[in-house]
C-alpha cells in the first residue's frame, strides 16, 4: 500500500483542508505523511485572502505546528520546507515527491491559483504530465473549511476484458486497508451520447447502433459479474452497476447512489493540455461530483504505470 503521502501546502486553510483526508489515509494504510512547503518566486502578499508564507523560518514554524497536530504513534509526520525560491511550482512539487520518495500527492482544488488552476492550469498538468505518483484532488467545503473524511466507499469505474484497469489495483487496496465497500461501474453509451468516432454511426444508423449498445451493456454485465465474484471471493464487499448515457453524469450519479467516499479514476499523462485530459473524464467529473477523486496516471509507452497495489 501506501508509505509516504506528500502534502503540498501553501499556509492557506484552503490548502490546509486537505489534512483530514491526509490523516485518515495515513492511518488507514500505516503510512507517513510528509508536509511540504516549496518557497515561491515573486509571491503574491496574500493567498485567498491570507497572509502568503514568504519566509523560510516562518514555513518551518508553520508546518511544525501542524505535524504536532497530526501526528500519532501509528502516523508519523515529516514536514520539509524548500527554501530557494522556485518559479516552477509544479515542478518542484514533482521532484520532491520522486526525492522524498512519496508515493501519493495529496492536493487542495484550490491550492496556488484556484481551482481552474489546478485543473486545467499548469500545476495539474504538469504534476500529471511530469509525474507517475497517483494524485488524490479534494474540494473544499463552500465556507473553505476542511471537510470531515472518511473512506468506507470505494467506487472505481471499469473500462472492460479488452482494456487495462490501471485503476482497479489501487482501488482494491484502499477499500483492503480502509475496510471500504468497493462498487464497480461501467458505463455504456446510448446513441445519443457517443462521441469522438463513433457519434456519426448514433445519427446515421440509430437502430443498429442502439442494438449493438445493448449487446455491449449485456457484456458489460458479464464482465462486472466476474469481476464482483473474483473479489468477493478473496472477502471484499462488493456492489456493481452499468450505467447508460454519459460518461460523466452516469459516474457523478451512481457515486450519489453508492454513497462513495472516493473515486478512483485512471488518466493520461501526455503532452499539451488536451492531451494530457484527451482520455479521461476527470475535468468535468470534478467539477460535478462534489467528492474526492484519486487519479491513477496511465503510462505512456515505456512508462513505468501505476504501482501494484492488489
Amino acid at each position: 500500500m501506501f508509505r509516504n503521502l506528500l502534502v503540498p501546502l501553501d499556509g492557506s486553510t484552503l490548502a490546509e483542508s486537505v489534512l483530514p483526508a491526509a490523516a485518515f489515509l495515513g492511518e488507514a494504510v500505516r503510512a507517513r505523511i510528509t508536509l511540504l512547503h516549496i518557497m515561491e518566486q515573486n509571491a503574491p502578499a496574500t493567498i485567498h485572502g491570507q497572509p502568503h508564507l514568504t519566509d523560510p523560518d516562518q514555513a518551518e514554524a508553520y508546518l511544525e505546528g501542524l505535524a504536532a497536530r497530526l501526528a500519532s504513534p501509528t502516523r508519523p509526520v515529516a514536514r520539509h520546507v524548500h527554501r530557494a525560491e522556485e518559479g516552477d511550482v509544479a515542478g518542484a512539487i514533482v521532484r520532491h515527491a520522486e526525492e522524498l520518495g512519496a508515493d501519493l500527492i495529496v492536493l487542495c482544488t484550490h491550492g496556488w491559483g484556484g481551482l481552474r488552476d489546478w485543473l486545467f492550469g499548469s500545476i495539474a498538468q504538469q504534476v500529471l504530465q511530469r509525474g507517475t505518483i497517483p494524485i488524490v484532488l479534494l474540494q473544499p467545503t463552500t465556507t473553505g473549511a476542511a471537510p470531515p473524511f472518511a473512506c468506507r466507499g470505494v467506487l472505481v469505474p471499469l473500462e472492460g476484458p479488452e482494456a487495462p484497469e490501471p485503476a482497479l489495483p489501487v482501488a482494491l487496496g484502499l477499500a483492503r486497508a480502509c475496510h471500504a465497500t468497493l462498487h464497480l461501474v461501467m458505463v455504456v453509451p446510448t446513441p445519443g451520447t457517443l462521441s469522438g468516432a463513433q457519434a456519426p454511426a448514433g445519427v446515421f444508423l440509430p437502430m443498429t447502433t442502439a442494438a449493438l449498445l445493448d449487446l455491449e451493456e449485456g457484456e458489460a454485465r458479464e464482465y462486472l459479474r466476474q469481476v464482483g465474484d473474483r473479489l468477493r471471493a478473496e472477502g471484499l464487499r462488493v456492489t456493481g452497476e452499468v450505467g447508460r448515457g454519459d460518461p460523466v453524469t452516469s459516474l457523478a450519479k451512481a457515486a450519489e447512489r453508492a454513497g462513495a467516499d472516493l473515486v478512483v479514476l485512471a488518466t493520461h499523462r501526455r503532452r499539451g493540455l488536451e492531451a494530457c485530459w484527451s482520455a479521461s473524464v476527470a475535468p468535468r467529473l470534478l467539477g460535478c461530483i462534489g467528492r474526492p477523486v484519486l487519479l491513477v496516471r496511465v503510462g505512456d509507452e515505456g512508462d513505468k504505470g501505476p504501482p501494484d497495489l492488489g
